[in-house]
């Protein structure tokens, strides 16, 4: 849970400057206005142009936020006069303004030397972002690696012409998080590129499982010797993987795919399908040390491979129709940490920034405020605040985009 008390009267900016502080902000607004001065000397000076200020900063990423809740296609739709305007917040600044800020807005304005990676315009604030989420919340023992879902509103996706859906470009980067799966808690975020050469870049992505591997490894560099449960799907599952995690005191379950895993080690008998029919339930299971993999039947096979659990300890699977099924205490703990993640994904997805920039860098970003403010709700929701206010992740959201615009109606909305 989290690692400090906050006040009954914390609002929804208190949490969310939790992970974004005042320092970030005032850094954005010092390389915004770095990067606008460097582009007029090199294009010529834009008269419309003056220096962006803190509290206009905070107002640019209010209206960003805004577009989570409200979910416009365009952040400018605010100030048009269709379905998706809001008079409200549209008087805080103009368009104009708006736009000239979204132009230069920047996190690092120029590249240094010696930087090679591909987001070094924003990795700044993905370690700052780390260490707020690192100092601000404890995870629980069980913990599961996987992707978010980051697409867009299936809503626009319905509505959109094919033209429009062409022109749409493909992400460029893949996003993975380590998450606390008994609070929806996001401990880390893994941002890895899809372009680029180098150990992170197309050559990489050529050897899927050793690219998996690999992230697993990056969003569990801080979790060595804490006695974590890890859960993985197929895809990062591996022998190899989960040998070397448990050196480090790093414990999985994970559910193992012969198409999607790396099978080097593992015993093809278990792999291959037995021919006699099996009954709903049924398992085998082989052991090597404390790593156990275990073939489960319910309407299919089911792999399993773990050394987090025993595998003559026995678990229930509960189905509406078909009541309890027996299985692996295993397979139970895995059918419910991924039901959990299911659940976080149907209701925090949809908050996330509708805003689609087209540089790679700005994506990312906006994808990781967006998961800031779901971990800033995840806090207010464990804290004494949230039984004096109740507020659901919609006005929670509201709440958060009002203070940053600076209005000053602190009445909760029902």
């Amino acid at each position: 849970g989290p690692t400090r008390k906050m006040p009954l009267t914390a609002s929804a900016m208190d949490f969310f400057q939790l992970f974004v502080p005042d320092n970030v902000l005032k850094n954005m607004v010092v390389q915004t206005n770095m990067y606008a001065k460097k582009y007029q000397e090199r294009f010529g000076k834009d008269d419309a142009w003056i220096d962006v200020t803190l509290t206009e900063m905070k107002a640019f990423l209010g209206y960003m936020i805004s577009t989570s809740i409200h979910h416009c296609e365009s952040v400018l739709s605010i100030w048009s006069s269709g379905f998706y305007s809001n008079k409200s917040i549209a008087l805080i600044m103009t368009q104009l303004r708006f736009e000239k800020i979204l132009k230069y807005f920047h996190i690092v304005a120029f590249r240094s030397s010696q930087t090679t990676h591909g987001l070094y315009k924003i990795q700044p604030f993905l370690d700052s972002l780390q260490n707020g989420f690192d100092s601000a919340f404890r995870p629980s023992q069980a913990q599961v690696l996987h992707e978010p879902l980051i697409d867009e509103d299936p809503v626009f996706i319905a509505t959109c012409t094919e033209r429009e859906l062409r022109k749409r470009k493909k992400r460029k980067f893949s996003l993975w998080v380590r998450q606390c799966s008994s609070t929806g808690f996001i401990c880390q975020i893994y941002v890895h590129l899809k372009e680029g050469s180098g150990a992170d870049g197309l050559d990489a992505l050529k050897n899927k499982p050793q690219l998996h591997s690999m992230v697993a490894k990056s969003l569990c560099q801080n979790a060595s010797g804490k006695n974590y449960i890890i859960f993985t799907g197929p895809s990062i599952t591996s022998l190899n993987l989960f040998e070397e995690f448990e050196k480090q005191g790093i414990y999985c379950c994970g559910l193992l795919s012969a198409r999607k895993s790396d099978c080097t080690g593992l015993p093809p008998s278990m792999l291959n399908n037995p021919e006699t029919p099996q009954s709903r339930g049924q398992y085998r299971i082989r052991m090597k040390g404390n790593m156990s993999l275990i073939c489960w039947y319910n309407k299919g096979h089911f792999r399993f491979l773990t050394n987090a659990y025993s595998p003559v300890q026995q678990g229930v699977i509960i189905k509406r129709k078909s009541g309890e099924i027996p299985c692996p205490l295993a397979v139970e703990a895995f059918a419910a940490h991924l039901s959990y993640i299911c659940k976080y994904d149907d209701k925090y997805s949809k908050y996330f920034i509708s805003h689609k920039p087209n540089k790679t860098w700005q994506q990312v970003f906006w994808f990781a405020i967006s998961i800031a403010i779901n971990n800033a709700y995840i806090l207010y929701k464990m804290s004494e605040a949230y039984h004096v206010t109740r507020y659901s992740r919609a006005q929670f959201g509201e709440r958060l985009v009002k203070e940053l615009l600076g209005l000053e109606d602190t009445s909760p909305s029902h």
